[in-house]
């Protein structure tokens, strides 16, 4: 399969190397004269495949990294910050007039999405556009969780007004496949609780950011973001050894997390929300719709090559109808589209990690070691920067595509005969995201619904798995995740219930009634905001 080119709609092509010399610490867009990364994208442009440079970014060492800490946790005062101890409303009004900012580099971030992931375009505005969404359906989640905190409570004679209050400093680390929308539904909620945030983009994805800075930088006060590049290891250490992070907010892989974590002195004391790997099965029974399964599985498996937590990493087919969705399965993985993200119709899309099509190849290669075979004609094939998904079976358990999370194009598929095959291998796996359940009988649905809820924390019913809609929970069993995240339930989990008690007086009363007329403190208050 040749790479792909074609001519570069001018709205697309990169006219300029975007260099960052910059980095948002203490309030400043601080100058960057040290070590510098180049960024390449795997997408070419020009007939003669090379990697396309797209700029370049600052390598920050360990005395920029404690500067960022040093920043968020003045920020944070002991808790008597600017930020924490700021009314709801005007945290509110921060995050508006950074979303509003935000708005106006569309394009640019689009741009970027495209050339540093390989996201087609409809999906890269997609992401844009619900990043936003996402923004205002906090803020409007907030207001709600406000105005019903907007009250005293009576028990045993003592009163009681409970609020939501931040945590402390929290340490921002998101995913290269969604680095604008996932590392936004940590970043945001975590700011608008009331948290300083120390944030470090992903090592793919991290030029898009850029046009995001002046924003971050005008619309919320000194040191409540800081934004620093460079490597993982180089940056996060320090500030996890430190042991002054309330909070690690990470999407991405659980060694990371395990080693982050390890790095705090006090582990009883560290927060965390993680969004880990997982290995979401798809269960075809015999009486499934195979029309829909396979569509549905095939959007699973493969939209954006398969590199998403929620993606479909092995289908459980009920050994009556496997040949046959597998041939219908396989036609249709043939049918789909590869070429530049720009490209109309465009479904599969160039690899952002240049060593991914070696990996891939090797799973393909363990497996056909092992008795599989490639069932569709276009499997295997590759080029500079792609290779075309590999439709595999039949997968056993001793195959690393079966054991290794593959997060990329290739779909291995298991024929199962009795449903405990499937189910034993789900009690059994590391992960515990999602499944996808594919039939109708209810007979046969209900007990296995009843067991899958206990297994994952998801059952999609004759549908493909996914995060969205963001007001529904987001997590996951086992090393999938820890803690909850959608609208409501992040900023529940970047935050902590705390109240103001008191006997009910008179002498206690009074001093109420006048702190609430007076309006002297921005945590007792009964205000409404519309």
């Amino acid at each position: 399969m040749n790479t792909t080119f074609s001519e570069i709609p001018e709205a697309y092509k990169i006219t300029s190397i975007l260099h960052q010399t910059t980095y948002l610490v203490d309030g400043e867009l601080k100058q960057w004269k040290g070590e510098t990364a180049e960024v390449y994208s795997t997408i070419s442009s020009t007939k003669d495949y090379k990697p396309t440079l797209l700029g370049t970014i600052p390598q920050l060492g360990e005395k920029e990294a404690l500067s960022a800490l040093d920043s968020a946790c003045l920020a944070y005062d002991k808790g008597q910050g600017l930020w924490p101890t700021m009314k709801v409303v005007d945290r509110i009004a921060c995050m508006e007039k950074f979303v509003e900012q935000m708005k106006t580099k569309r394009e640019e971030v689009v741009k970027l999405l495209m050339w540093e992931i390989g996201k087609n375009l409809a999906d890269s505005e997609k992401e844009f556009d619900r990043t936003v969404d996402y923004i205002y359906d906090t803020i409007e989640a907030y207001k709600e969780i406000d105005r019903s905190s907007a009250k005293f409570e009576k028990n045993s004679g003592v009163y009681a007004h409970i609020r939501r209050g931040p945590l402390g400093v929290v340490l921002c680390l998101g995913p290269y496949n969604y680095p604008l929308n996932e590392t936004f539904t940590l970043l945001i909620p975590a700011l608008i609780m009331g948290n300083p945030v120390i944030f470090k983009p992903a090592k793919l994805g991290v030029l898009l950011i850029s046009p995001l800075l002046e924003a971050f930088q005008s619309s919320f006060p000194k040191g409540v973001v800081n934004i620093v590049y460079g490597r993982g290891r180089t940056l996060a250490t320090p500030i996890m050894q430190s042991g002054k992070i309330d909070v690690l907010a990470l999407i991405g892989n659980s060694k990371s997390a395990n080693a982050l974590q390890a790095q705090h002195p006090k582990g009883n004391r560290l927060r965390m929300v993680l969004g880990l790997e997982a290995k979401n099965p798809a269960i075809v029974l015999p009486d499934a719709d195979l029309d829909l399964a396979v569509d549905e599985c095939i959007a699973g498996s493969l939209s954006f090559n398969g590199q998403r937590c929620t993606a479909l990493k092995v289908l459980y087919v009920h050994e009556s109808i496997v040949v046959e969705f597998n041939r219908r399965f396989s036609y249709k993985v043939d049918q789909l589209k590869f070429g530049n993200p720009w490209e109309s119709g465009a479904t599969l899309t160039p690899l952002p990690e240049s060593d991914k099509p070696g990996y891939i190849q090797e799973l393909i290669d363990d497996a056909l070691g092992k008795k599989a075979k490639v069932l569709n004609k276009k499997g295997g094939e590759t080029s500079e920067n792609f290779i075309f998904p590999a439709v595999l079976y039949p997968v056993t358990k001793d195959m690393r595509v079966f054991k290794e999370e593959q997060f990329g194009p290739v779909v291995p598929i298991m024929s199962f005969q009795d449903i405990e095959e499937p189910l034993d291998d789900m009690a059994e796996s590391n992960y515990g995201q999602q499944v996808s359940l594919f039939g109708k009988n209810i007979h046969t649905l209900s007990p296995l619904i009843d067991t899958l809820v206990n297994l994952v924390c998801r059952v999609n019913l004759n549908s493909s798995c996914q995060r969205g809609p963001d007001v529904y929970p987001f997590t996951g069993r086992k090393d999938s995740a820890f803690s909850t995240l959608s609208v409501h339930d992040a900023l529940r989990s970047f935050s902590i219930r705390t109240f103001v008690a008191s006997k009910d007086n008179d002498y206690n009363n009074a001093i109420l009634k006048e702190l609430l007329e007076k309006k002297t403190s921005n945590f007792i208050s009964t205000d409404y905001i519309l």
